[in-house]
């Protein structure tokens, strides 16, 4: 069964760091687009940085562009986020997802192209 799991979430000082991990089985990831996206409470689910398969492209919505950077290990079939300089802004449930439709990433980032879906993991950042 395909399924990505995600691990790395957790609670950050402002100015703080995260490294968020995202291990696909059941299939490549590198044959597809992959994002990452955040949802917080009372608001939309947003992607906001994904990358493309093969070369790797990536993209960055400016909320994040300088700060947040995405990465994937095809040996290990994962996809990570680095997270740096987190603000309380950034709050939210972060979910990586599989866009099986594309293979490069197609900005805005449609919710309804992306199939499989991590479990979702909660980053909070606060004093």
């Amino acid at each position: 069964q395909a399924q990505f799991v995600e691990s790395g979430g957790g609670l950050v000082q402002p100015g703080g760091s995260l490294r968020l991990s995202c291990a696909a089985s059941g299939f490549t990831l590198d044959h597809y687009a992959i994002g990452w996206f955040r949802q917080a409470p009372g608001k939309e689910r947003e992607g906001f940085t994904g990358i493309s398969s093969g070369r790797g492209s990536t993209y960055y919505a400016d909320s994040v562009l300088g700060r947040f950077t995405i990465s994937k290990d095809n040996a290990k079939n994962t996809v990570y986020l680095q997270m740096n300089n987190l603000e309380p802004e950034d709050t939210a449930v972060y979910y990586c997802a599989a866009n099986l439709l594309r293979t490069k990433i197609v900005v805005p980032m449609r919710v309804d192209e992306f199939i499989y879906w991590g479990q979702g993991t909660q980053v909070t950042v606060s004093s």
